[in-house]
């Protein structure tokens, strides 16, 4: 329930997001502030995550982070401008960095290494509802209805979700916990909003250049600062030294530059169909959503797939599919069939699905139990943050190429080739699988045995 909250809304408001444009009277892309804000306070309190479902047990911080989910959902519907719209949404981030890391938590405690990764698959196939419902179902509320229902849908799910989670979570927690990071969790939540908000205002007139600098250098010295903080530090909010483990390193930096498209591709889509093609938002979702319906497939043959090929293997081959696929839809063209349209778009969705799948399994491949808490805040911490950067590096791309090609207004031309360099940056995380060893994982599929 918590994870189909949080994925339904992240596609319904891509998909809104022109339409809400049009309500508050602003510009499409400004509106992207929207999404990027909530993923940056996800990003900055999901470092404590960990502890806190660790000192006052995972089942009481989860219901209590759907409920706070739930009540900033219902603030977003009743926004005016869109300065009360980021604000909900920032508070709606925050209740977000408590879900999905606590629920993870207790499936990674709970759950023997070897059924790991049919675990995790089996565990985000609810989730994938959000994605294969989401587009339509905003679509249609947006072009049909009004686009705050898009945030009370939240409501109900929530209701559900908590009498659910009393009745059937485990309140997992640690016996000894140790002391709270209070200097990491500010070096660390300076440097991630430095490093977002920075990157959200480059090319824009909202700051100025000295500013946006300023953001930067702030954020790195932050960043730099916590590393030697961290060096040594057995309490520290984020376990440095995991990076150390070419498996981890590999499914979260490696991993980075695949989140990167995924956090951009929702939003170019939304622009491209809606914008450039004049389609309505229930058209636009009706043809986004077969991406995320492949991705739904993809979950049940994931397993089978990495038993027989392994992660090495499964990575390295799938890269340059689902890289390619992201370019391919810098080809759309308004005249260009729907029917070719959805077979790629379900490829996409169905090779990305088995690519995420794989990362999220190789993560913990080598994290003893005792560093599973620090190491799933890490990952959820980075997706957060590369995700974010996807949206505001398609934001920038956008701009930029409005500017190159002397535009005022966007049009299918000036979006297609952001497909094609978003694309052309998930190769990069080739590099990072390479030097895999070839068993690596195979205790989380079940490889080794067979």
């Amino acid at each position: 329930s918590a994870m189909l909250m949080q994925t339904l809304n992240a596609t319904v408001i891509s998909n809104a997001l022109p339409t809400m444009a049009v309500a508050l009277d602003e510009d499409p892309l400004r509106l992207n502030l929207a999404i990027t804000m909530f993923l940056l306070a996800s990003a900055v309190f999901l470092p404590i995550s960990g502890w806190v479902a660790d000192k006052f047990g995972a089942k009481r911080i989860f219901m209590i982070a759907m409920v706070l989910f739930a009540l900033s959902s219902a603030a977003c519907g009743f926004a005016q401008n869109l300065n009360q719209l980021v604000i909900a949404r920032i508070f709606q981030g925050m209740a977000g960095a408590m879900m999905g890391p606590v629920g993870r938590l207790v499936l990674l405690r709970t759950t023997p290494k070897s059924e790991l990764v049919g675990a995790m698959s089996v565990l985000t196939m609810p989730a994938l509802l959000g994605p294969v419902i989401g587009p339509v179902v905003g679509g249609a509320i947006v072009t049909f209805f009004d686009w705050r229902w898009i945030f009370f849908m939240n409501l109900p799910i929530a209701v559900a979700g908590v009498l659910l989670v009393r009745a059937y979570v485990p309140n997992v927690k640690e016996q000894e916990v140790s002391p709270i990071d209070g200097i990491g969790i500010l070096l660390t939540g300076l440097g991630l909003a430095g490093l977002i908000f920075g990157f959200e205002n480059i090319g824009r007139d909202a700051l100025p250049p000295g500013v946006v600098a300023a953001l930067f250098l702030v954020s790195i010295a932050a960043l730099v600062a916590y590393r030697f903080h961290a060096k040594g530090n057995p309490h520290a909010i984020i376990d440095l030294s995991i990076f150390r483990l070419v498996t981890f390193r590999a499914s979260v930096i490696g991993g980075a530059f695949m989140r990167v498209a995924m956090g951009a591709t929702p939003f170019l889509l939304a622009m491209l169909l809606q914008i450039g093609f004049g389609l309505s938002a229930f058209q636009a979702g009706l043809m986004t959503f077969i991406s995320a319906a492949g991705a739904l497939v993809m979950k049940t043959t994931a397993p089978p797939i990495l038993r027989r090929y392994g992660f090495r293997t499964v990575l390295l081959v799938n890269a340059v599919i689902v890289g390619g696929s992201f370019m391919a839809y810098g080809l759309f063209k308004p005249s260009t069939p729907h029917w070719i349209m959805l077979a790629v778009l379900a490829i996409g969705g169905f090779f990305r699905s088995l690519q995420f799948t794989s990362l999220n399994g190789l993560a913990y491949a080598e994290i003893e139990q005792q560093q599973m808490s620090r190491a799933s805040t890490t990952s959820s911490m980075a997706q957060q943050l590369v995700q974010s950067i996807g949206i505001g590096l398609a934001a920038l791309l956008l701009h930029t190429l409005m500017v190159a090609q002397g535009q005022t207004q966007m049009t299918a031309a000036t979006i297609a080739p952001a497909f094609v360099i978003i694309g052309a940056i998930t190769f990069i995380s080739i590099l990072f699988f390479i030097p895999l060893p070839k068993d690596a994982g195979d205790e989380m599929n079940g490889r080794d045995r067979a």
